[in-house]
């Protein structure tokens, strides 16, 4: 018997959208966690749902009935993972979660039916809890001397243990891989795309401090793994897989210039020359040697939070970078051959049109390769959620939603935010033509002055 399931909410054939972008990547957090836990002398088992099915998942809870399962929860989805949980209690298994959503809701997630919930990193967490549970049950004398929990006690009252300190990285094993079918998710991405990824990180948490971004899980300073072990461990990827590509998970890949440097030197020594993606901060890409590394290393595109145009915005998300800055970031980065792609949010409290007018031409002087836009929304634990929490309008059943489907009294319609849309993309479409096909950059242009006026005029309804 398995001392624990580990297991997380994505299912890939209940995702159509997921299945035309058809990029997954292995759950990096339960790869870990089952590393961690093997070195301990346990022995987990990773459903790894994403290729599987929600039948083939209560199948093997016939077969654990009264085991363990740790489920890893993210605010998309919550609604999954409670359903997996209600499975779970059926068939008499004690239900542990953690991540970020459950470390934003834990009163929720207990509620629908989790035992325990992990607040923080999960490794040394469940080295502790698993022991307890095999040898005392839910004991709660017991479980309460171990850090980093929630849960209720026996009289029904919430019980939130000590804060865990965080891992040092350094001491922690590499992701489980080969306990999944990775080949799987290569596959996958090789037949959609012709070429495929790996993802890794080399690092964990991140020292900014953004008004509507979760720190629950990692933590709100970042700890770097050695360069040493970093490039041990894409060696490895590269000699095991062979991968296209290499995936760079970090909150901030570019952080720590000094690490970045030696690393890369590293790579170089050993003659690893791979394209990767990556993510970064526009502030952390403001020296011109910083970007030609990249590009040496083999940076084939690189993504930059943006999120507005509008500095006036910026401030108010606690963002600390500005416009210019990223204007500079993505302008270095396509000197050296880089792509970008660039984050972009509408909806932050006090964006007003004009500030939309802003992110428009910032998005014309920038030129990034691709651009995305999502409307911001409220995580529960975030400075976001917390100043406008008498503001939001919660959803009926919270365990069938997600914070995507919180309402904000004031916000304008999506009809609006549809609107802004079309003035961005046609506004962007039309600078792009105008030089080789004007009399396309003309239609656009007129599309983009058809959505802003209805921009302007929703605002003012």
């Amino acid at each position: 018997m398995n001392d624990i399931i580990l297991t997380h909410g994505f299912f890939l054939d209940e995702d159509p959208k997921e299945q035309e972008i058809m990029r997954p990547y292995p759950p990096l957090g339960l790869l870990y966690i089952s590393a961690f836990l093997k070195t301990r002398g346990f022995k987990p088992l990773i459903f790894d749902s994403t290729f599987k099915t929600r039948g083939q998942f209560e199948e093997l809870l016939k077969v654990h009935q009264g085991g363990v399962v740790g489920l890893y929860t993210t605010h998309m989805t919550r609604s999954s993972i409670v359903r997996q949980m209600y499975a779970a209690r059926e068939k008499g298994l004690k239900v542990i979660v953690g991540g970020p959503d459950s470390g934003a809701y834990p009163e929720q997630y207990i509620e629908h039916g989790a035992d325990l919930v992990v607040i923080g990193e999960g490794e040394a967490a469940l080295a502790e809890i698993l022991p307890v549970i095999k040898d005392n049950g839910l004991d709660h004398e017991l479980l309460a001397k171990i850090k980093g929990l929630a849960f209720r006690d026996k009289k029904g009252n919430m019980v939130r243990t000590k804060v865990r300190e965080l891992l040092d990285l350094d001491t922690i094993p590499w992701p489980d891989r080969e306990a999944i079918d990775s080949d799987r998710y290569l596959g996958a991405w090789k037949s959609s795309h012709g070429e495929n990824s790996v993802n890794m990180i080399t690092s964990r948490g991140c020292r900014y401090s953004c008004r509507w971004c979760s720190h629950s899980v990692y933590g709100s300073r970042e700890r770097r793994r050695s360069y040493i072990d970093c490039a041990d461990e894409a060696q490895w990827i590269i000699e095991r897989y062979n991968p296209d590509q290499l995936w760079y998970a970090d909150d901030v890949f570019t952080m720590d210039h000094e690490w970045l440097f030696s690393y890369s030197n590293e790579l170089n020594l050993r003659g690893i020359n791979i394209p990767f993606e990556t993510i970064s901060r526009a502030d952390r890409m403001q020296e011109e040697a910083v970007i030609a590394e990249l590009a040496s290393m083999g940076c084939k595109r690189i993504w930059i939070g943006s999120e507005s145009g509008s500095d006036k915005i910026l401030r108010a998300m606690g963002r600390g970078v500005t416009a210019a800055q990223v204007l500079k970031a993505v302008s270095l980065c396509k000197n050296y051959g880089i792509e970008t792609g660039v984050f972009l949010m509408w909806g932050y409290e006090g964006e007003t049109p004009d500030d939309i007018a802003l992110t428009v031409e910032h998005v014309k002087r920038c030129k990034p390769d691709i651009f995305f836009t999502t409307l911001v929304h409220p995580i529960g634990s975030t400075k976001y959620y917390q100043d406008i929490k008498h503001k939001l309008i919660f959803p009926e059943n919270w365990g069938d939603s997600s914070d995507k489907d919180l309402g904000v009294r004031g916000r304008k319609s999506a009809h609006y935010y549809k609107a802004a849309d079309r003035w961005l993309k046609n506004a962007v479409k039309s600078d792009q033509l105008k030089d080789n096909q004007p009399g396309e950059a003309s239609r656009y242009a007129d599309l983009a002055e058809e959505a802003e006026r209805e921009v302007r005029v929703l605002w003012d309804e």
